[in-house]
């Protein structure tokens, strides 16, 4: 189950972005970015999720941490160019479930200790267009995120027997669109998909981002492009 990709938008050093997302199956994600100098900085993200329902639950905690490049050009100086790469771990429960006479029973209970890596590249333009409402102006802007994670089990628990562990390389292309409320507040969707590299039988890919969240942004510098 991916987590929303960090795409932060960073344009000079000193600057913070905070956000929270939600996709439609309840996964939370929490992103966060520090410049550290003007084409420098750290990430900390964080994913948690807990589904229950008639005939499964899901649950899962993710951490990573990261460091990049970002940059901005062209004639305005309003495209930005973050190149990103981090560690992660995190864990996992499945539980399928039957419905019975006597009640619910579990028929299948799979437990994961994984570690992540990644690597993306995200390409974002600000103030391109408005969105009139009312009256009123809201700044859109747009972006695209490439992430490319490897996902290996450090534990793998099936029934309370140890399994043979797995690992996967997930190709995740990602595209948001940010409407901007105030200088330093945004919202954002999210749109995505997920593709697992490698054929394996339970370290696949999950469902696609599909969130709503909502952005802080704190410093850097004001690349709006119109007069």
């Amino acid at each position: 189950m991916p987590n929303v990709p960090n795409t932060p938008m960073l344009t000079s050093r000193g600057e913070l972005n905070a956000s929270g997302h939600v996709t439609l199956k309840g996964n939370v994600s929490v992103n966060s970015a520090y410049a550290a100098s003007d084409h420098f900085a750290l990430l900390l993200n964080g994913s948690v999720m807990n589904s229950n329902r008639t005939k499964k639950d899901f649950r899962h905690n993710l951490i990573e941490t990261g460091a990049g490049y970002f940059t901005t050009f062209g004639p305005d100086k309003n495209r930005i160019l973050e190149i990103y790469a981090g560690l992660g771990k995190g864990n996992s429960e499945r539980v399928y479930k039957d419905k019975t006479s006597t009640g619910l029973i579990t028929e299948d209970r799979q437990e994961v200790n994984f570690n992540k890596t990644f690597f993306q590249v995200n390409y974002s333009s600000k103030r391109q267009q408005d969105f009139k409402l009312f009256g009123a102006r809201f700044p859109l802007n747009y972006g695209t995120a490439l992430r490319v994670s490897h996902v290996k089990m450090s534990e793998f628990f099936r029934n309370d027997v140890e399994q043979a562990k797995e690992d996967n390389i997930f190709l995740e292309p990602v595209f948001f669109t940010r409407m901007a409320i105030s200088n330093a507040v945004q919202i954002q969707y999210t749109s995505g998909s997920n593709f697992g590299l490698k054929n394996r039988k339970f370290l696949t890919a999950g469902n696609s981002v599909f969130s709503l969240g909502l952005v802080i942004g704190v410093g850097g510098r004001n690349l709006d492009s119109t007069p």
